[in-house]
């Protein structure tokens, strides 16, 4: 409540002229208890579920899979429970939510340098979820390499999803990316929501 109410006054207010006092008083909430649970005005904006969700999924994917694919697959679905329609009980679900946070993030130089630092702990992230798989030097190098690689795609579609004010779905336009990126058979076809994007022609590499 206090993450969403606070989105709602960046967005009106603008992020700078909006202190984290006036978040607490939207939220009725003394500002102690906002720093609580988010220490830095900047997390009010970046801390999300994207992270474990992401980790979630890779340590379930099978160890045999290409990396790219095992990423790659796990950031398109994460995007698609992540933008998968708001409830009632958690007014930070949805696109709508992350659509407003990605404009702040995009728009507010302060937050597109806070995350850079998301950026390579969710690549951390990504290296650490593949556990046993990357215990070795070289390992760990291949795996951080693909998951940066992933992850520059990802950010490519969220700019354009972004762009296009969420009009296409974002998982669709994530696996367009990576499709673009490393070939027509970097995400699985016919995933529910998701548009083919063998459709789209792109297939950079294959």
């Amino acid at each position: 409540m206090i993450q969403a109410l606070a989105v709602r006054l960046f967005t009106e207010r603008g992020y700078d002229a909006t202190t984290v006092t006036d978040v607490a008083e939207a939220a009725g909430v003394s500002p102690m208890t906002v720093y609580r649970h988010f220490p830095t005005k900047e997390d009010l904006v970046l801390v999300d579920r994207n992270g474990p969700l992401v980790a979630e999924r890779i340590a379930a994917s099978s160890a045999a899979r290409p990396l790219v694919r095992r990423i790659g697959g796990a950031l398109v679905d994460a995007a698609a429970t992540l933008t998968g329609g708001g409830r009632p009980d958690d007014p930070t679900a949805g696109e709508k939510f992350l659509l407003a946070r990605l404009r702040l993030m995009i728009s507010t130089p302060a937050l597109r340098a806070r995350h850079l630092d998301n950026h390579y702990a969710l690549q951390q992230a990504i290296v650490d979820a593949l556990g046993d798989d990357v215990t070795d030097p070289d390992a760990a190098f291949r795996a951080r390499a693909a998951a940066g690689a992933c992850l520059a795609a990802m950010h490519t579609a969220l700019v354009r999803w972004a762009e296009d004010d969420g009009r296409t779905e974002l998982p669709g336009l994530i696996a367009q990316a990576l499709v673009a990126a490393f070939g027509a058979d970097v995400v699985d076809i016919g995933r529910s929501g998701e548009e083919n994007p063998r459709r789209h022609g792109e297939g950079g590499g294959s």
